[in-house]
Order: C-alpha cells, then sequence, then structure tokens
C-alpha cells in the first residue's frame, strides 16, 4: 500500500504513535483473549461471539496497519523553520468571518489530525488552504462548499 507523505506537527504525530501503542500492547491482548474465550463455547459455525471476536480482530489489524504506513510516511513539521508573519500548517490562526463579525481561531494541522469540534483545520479543507499565505490584517475570498466567504487574519501565532 503505497502513500505519500504526510506532514503532521509533532503534537500529531506523537497521537499517532501513541494509538498505535495501545492498539498493539493493549487491545490487541483484550481482543486475542475475547476469541479465545468464543472458542472454548465449541461449535463456530453458530457462534456469534466468535464472529464478533474475528470482526474485531480484522478492524483492529487494519487500523494498526494504517497507522503503520502513516507513521511511516510522515513528516514532522519543524515549526522553527516557519515564519509567523504568514499562515502555515502549525499555525494558529485568529480569523475574523467579515460581514457577520463573528470570530473563530483555527490551528492548522495535517489532514490525519483535523478535528474541526476542537478548532483544528486542515491545510488540505477549503478554509485552511484559503488561510496559508495569507498575513495578519489581510482580506481573503475563500470558496467553501455554501458558495463564497471573506475573513481577515487578525493574529497568527505557533
Amino acid at each position: 500500500m503505497f502513500m505519500e507523505e504526510m506532514i503532521v506537527t509533532q503534537e500529531g504525530y506523537d497521537k499517532l504513535v501513541a494509538e498505535h501503542e495501545e492498539l498493539t500492547a493493549v487491545r490487541r491482548l483484550e481482543v486475542a483473549e475475547r476469541l479465545k474465550e468464543a472458542i472454548s463455547y465449541g461449535d463456530l459455525s453458530e457462534n456469534a461471539e466468535y464472529d464478533a471476536a474475528k470482526n474485531e480482530q480484522a478492524e483492529l489489524e487494519e487500523r494498526i496497519l494504517k497507522l503503520e504506513n502513516m507513521i511511516r510516511n510522515s513528516r514532522i513539521l519543524d515549526e522553527s523553520e516557519i515564519s509567523s508573519d504568514r499562515v502555515n500548517l502549525g499555525h494558529t490562526v485568529k480569523i475574523e468571518y467579515l460581514g457577520t463579525g463573528e470570530v473563530e481561531t483555527y490551528k492548522i494541522v495535517g489532514s490525519n489530525e483535523s478535528d474541526p469540534l476542537n478548532g483544528m483545520i486542515s491545510n488540505e479543507s477549503a478554509v485552511g488552504r484559503g488561510l496559508i499565505g495569507v498575513g495578519i490584517d489581510e482580506e481573503v475570498e475563500i470558496e467553501i462548499p455554501d458558495g463564497m466567504i471573506r475573513v481577515k487574519v487578525l493574529e497568527i501565532t505557533r
């Protein structure tokens, strides 16, 4: 399975590694125990517990493999190389939606770290992509699925 290089923050990389460690060290053992217990019930042809445990094991192994590929193909963003005068990956940016006056703060992260409900937007999302390269006090129009929005960058921090 080929995967292109993925740029991540150090925090995002650490989360990937932690999830991988949790799945391989803890969850694998739990699923193996459930599988062993289900097998002990006998007749596997009509054993719902066995089928559920096998499905869970397959999903777990698929996630572990995906995480290993993500970790192997990750390039950790060196935030010290990035100037804070323009929005870039790894930056936290405060913007004002012109027209509504609503102010939001987002952290621009790699696509695998994206968590919009917690203010972390992907550099590949419409808003994230539209903000990359914009400076403080600059206004920009961004095309989103619902149409066009106009925003002003108020602040950029690391």
